[in-house]
């Protein structure tokens, strides 16, 4: 083992490297790394790559390369002892780092601030030219001094600008007309319920409904006929008894607002008709099946 190789291997020795870790940082073949050490430089790819190698090798150490050219080269065949390209070098330290290269890194954010500022004046003057584009008529000057060249906008154009003017002033006419018309509907639809005239009960000639949803009670019997009927209230008491017919004394009104229910006796149901609040009521029960009908009517207000 030459000095040279040597003092290399003390280095790597004293950084805690072994060959491999010194082949994956310098990316030299191991061999090549034990050629350094044992001054065997025959073993080299070429001539030309010992003095690289020993100078990738120093530098991953942490020895200057100079440095170790200048003492050991008497040990360096002097057929390589020559200047070997910068970029051979695929390990550099901080000392070596190329002047210019700093320069130019200083001098980037300067360049990238500068492109800022003058994007931004393009904005800007972009801006200002389209919130100036509105005028009919516009006038550019050129360095020279020559006269201004005037440019009209044509009478399409300023139609077509009508046009669009109208044509935003009918949508927003149809959109508050839709706006009305929803708000009317949400109105409508507010409305108080329908009255119901449900069937609560039914069994052999009676029948009892419900009246909901209404602050009125309005009883009217109507005969298609002749018929016989006897209209009561819960009470009992009778508000009308005898016979009803079709032309002469053909039906009976009475209101039962404040009764809290209607009685009807119909003697003859095919040819009888009962409506509450102008609502014709249906029979649970066919006429045909039962000709004489017990009716009751219970009223329940909207505040019960």
């Amino acid at each position: 083992m030459t000095e040279l190789g040597n003092r290399l291997k003390e280095a790597r020795l004293a950084k805690n490297m072994s060959l491999d870790d010194l082949q994956a940082v310098t990316k030299i073949q191991k061999r090549y790394l034990i050629g350094i050490e044992e001054g065997n430089y025959s073993m080299m790819p070429g001539k030309f790559y010992v003095r690289a190698f020993i100078k990738q090798y120093a530098e991953a150490v942490g020895m200057e390369p100079e440095e170790i050219f200048e003492e050991f080269k008497s040990d360096i065949p002097s057929t390589i002892n020559e200047d070997i390209p910068e970029k051979l070098s695929r390990v550099q330290s901080r000392q070596n780092v190329s002047p210019g290269r700093s320069k130019a890194f200083d001098i980037l954010p300067k360049v990238l601030i500068a492109i800022f500022v003058i994007g931004a004046l393009a904005a800007a003057y972009v801006f200002f030219q389209k919130a100036n584009g509105g005028e009919n008529t516009k006038e550019s000057v050129d360095n020279s001094g020559k006269e201004p060249v005037r440019i009209e906008e044509s009478d399409d154009f300023a139609k077509d600008t009508d046009k669009e003017k109208e044509k935003d002033s009918s949508e927003d006419s149809v959109k508050q007309e839709d706006q009305t018309n929803e708000e009317e509907t949400d109105e409508e639809e507010i409305e108080a319920p329908k009255q119901e005239v449900t069937v609560a009960q039914s069994s052999g000639k009676k029948t009892v409904y419900e009246l909901k949803n209404t602050d009125r009670f309005e009883l009217k019997v109507v005969s298609t006929g002749e018929t016989w009927v006897n209209i009561l209230n819960g009470k009992g008491t009778s508000f009308f008894s005898g016979t009803l017919k079709k032309g002469e004394n053909e039906s009976q009104v009475i209101d039962f607002s404040k009764e809290i229910e209607a009685v009807i006796v119909i003697g003859k149901s095919t040819e009888t008709e009962i409506y509450v609040n102008d609502e014709k009521v249906e029979y649970a029960i066919p006429p045909t099946q039962s000709v004489t009908q017990n009716i009751t009517i219970r009223y329940l207000p909207n505040n019960e």
